[in-house]
């Protein structure tokens, strides 16, 4: 049995709520007749009921019924939900009118639907900007305790068995943070190599990434990598991870063992930590396209509560894909 399926059925044993702020767009609203269908996990579509539902029966999705439908304009909840926002952000000057407007977008309510305990993850971005659905998840549920930084996660299921953990890795950060610096890549490590843990429940072995291992060239940006990868043993130091390593040294057991002899990561890497965000998404896209790998993400680690960002070009699939990674999130 694969990871995802693994995924698939720890969801449907574990049905969590998952708030879809997007609840007319096309895509997600086919993906949600999937999820309901195979009972993977409940969900609530923010929307207009009828748009939806007429939406709904022009397709012939079956299971769109069983989603709770929730239409801000019209929901006696909407006052409560408001006030949340306006106690959480009153200091930083938001008032109560603002507030009452502001919880009328769907991204921040499905935010403040988490912070009240009405829902347990949100998946959104079909249709916006990953700062979009970023923003109201710092406002409103802030980090993890401990964690400074979120960043953007894949797993990427390849071809290449004899790599990784049977062809399946986890790269970061391929989504958000344009220059990480060493504190920062530190905790993205740390970050990324939990996601391992909890999604596909791995144990990581997280190679930090460079043009350079071991010493073998000297440059600034070489030694950001090896400052994050003396600050990530300190954060934890039980976890399995070396740098600075270079792609072949991580991942080919021969070069790992040839250019950083007794490294418990060398050549046997499952946990690719990028040194800034042009390598990290440049990387996970040629592994794509090249080797012809599934890559599912953008995953966002780091945020108190699950809350994860699309592709506007994504398709069915990778959204109810996307579900299934909130939905495992959630649980843990």
């Amino acid at each position: 049995m694969n990871i995802l399926q693994q995924m698939t059925e720890r969801a449907q044993q574990n049905l969590m709520r998952i708030v879809l702020p997007e609840g007319d767009e096309p895509r997600t609203l086919e993906a949600a007749d999937i999820v309901l269908g195979k009972k993977i996990a409940r969900l609530i579509l923010i929307g207009d009921p009828a748009v939806i539902n007429r939406m709904a029966e022009e397709k012939g999705y079956k299971h769109i019924a069983e989603a709770d439908i929730f239409n801000p304009k019209t929901d006696p909840r909407m006052p409560q939900y408001a006030n949340l926002l306006y106690e959480l952000r009153k200091k930083k000057g938001m008032t109560p009118e603002e507030a009452a407007l502001k919880a009328q977008d769907p991204l921040y309510l499905g935010c403040l639907m988490i912070k009240n305990g009405d829902a347990d993850g949100e998946l959104a971005g079909a249709r916006g900007t990953t700062a979009d659905t970023i923003r109201p998840a710092f406002q409103i549920l802030k980090t993890k305790p401990g964690v400074g930084i979120v960043s953007g996660a894949f797993l990427m299921f390849t071809p290449a068995t004899q790599l990784g953990e049977q062809g399946f890795l986890v790269f970061a950060d391929c989504a958000v943070n344009p220059c990480p610096n060493a504190q920062e890549l530190a905790q993205i490590a740390i970050s990324t190599a939990e996601t391992a843990r909890t999604l596909a429940q791995i144990e990581p072995r997280v190679a930090m990434l460079s043009f350079s291992t071991k010493g073998s060239a000297k440059h600034e940006l070489i030694d950001k990598v090896t400052e994050a990868t003396r600050i990530a043993h300190e954060l934890a130091p039980d976890l399995a991870l070396d740098g600075e390593l270079q792609a072949d040294a991580a991942l080919v057991e021969k070069v790992g063992q040839l250019k950083a002899p007794g490294s418990k990561v060398a050549g046997k890497a499952n946990v690719l930590v990028f040194p800034d965000l042009q390598a990290g998404n440049i990387g996970y896209k040629l592994v794509e396209r090249f080797s012809g790998a599934n890559a599912i993400g953008p995953i966002l680690q780091g945020i108190a509560a699950p809350v994860n960002d699309l592709s506007r070009g994504c398709k069915v699939q990778d959204i109810v894909e996307m579900i299934i990674i909130t939905a495992n999130q959630a649980i843990k």
